[in-house]
């Protein structure tokens, strides 16, 4: 099988995610019966409010909001480190169920492409060594199905590509993407926070135009460890927010 690509979809999101959080937080301010502000809500933009909010830290009602991606085209790698983000639900494909007796999808690291031809050449027949080793290994172990793809699995590499459905809230996305779109974060899982961000910011705006690593927002979280880019950074959320801003002006006229 040859390398794969990233690919992210945001495949369903709380109905008007801005709405619910402005919804939960108005509840624990009023006295007002639910129908009622529902209506309240519906019939006014509540973009300032929820950003209000957010600046206030009342953070909890964020999680009343919550987003779904499709994943494909990423590495066994990254799956280990974004399954340490805790609050979220994940579903990804399964080695054992699923058979690469016709190969695996891989993920070349930038790096390695960088070194040129020929070590991307010796990578892909390394790959192709291992998807030989696997391929053995269901044979010796009887080639049936799940009960021999769930020892052959051992010798796949961490470059194997998976695919995954995951599910986080509002609250949890921005503690992701403070951590890992900064510059310090490893490549691949930056490259999904940074697209999952784009998809969020552009049905909810007001949950995500300052979502992203800390110094969006202030100092360098990361202190003698920074990248030294906080300017940089900001600078490129500024123009980003201006593009996002027109092109919604445009389709408005």
């Amino acid at each position: 099988m040859p390398e794969v690509k990233m690919h992210v979809e945001l495949v369903r999101h709380t109905l008007s995610p801005e709405e619910m959080v402005a919804m939960g937080a108005k509840l624990c301010y009023s006295g007002a019966h639910v129908n009622e502000l529902l209506n309240r809500i519906e019939a006014k933009d509540q973009s300032a409010y929820v950003e209000k909010i957010m600046s206030m830290g009342h953070e909890s009602v964020l999680e009343h909001s919550s987003f779904t991606f499709a994943i494909e085209g990423v590495s066994r790698v990254l799956l280990a480190q974004l399954t340490r983000h805790r609050l979220a639900s994940f579903s990804v494909q399964s080695q054992r169920y699923v058979s690469y007796e016709t190969g695996f999808g891989y993920i070349i690291p930038p790096k390695i492409q960088a070194l040129g031809d020929e070590a991307v050449e010796e990578y892909r027949r390394e790959m192709d060594c291992m998807e030989t080793w696997y391929r053995s290994w269901q044979e010796k172990l009887g080639k049936n199905g799940e009960n021999s793809n769930e020892d052959a699995r051992f010798v796949l590499p961490g470059a194997c590509e998976t695919r995954i459905l995951m599910t986080m809230n509002a609250r949890e996305l921005r503690h992701f993407f403070s951590l890992r779109m900064c510059n310090r974060a490893q490549w691949e899982i930056r490259e999904l926070a940074c697209r999952m961000h784009m998809a969020c910011l552009e049905v909810a705006p007001a949950l995500f135009k300052d979502a992203g690593p800390g110094c969006l927002r202030g100092g360098c979280p990361e202190g003698e460890k920074s990248c030294g880019k906080s300017a940089e950074k900001r600078q490129q959320r500024q123009e980003l927010l201006e593009k996002l801003n027109a092109d919604q002006q445009q389709k408005e006229i």
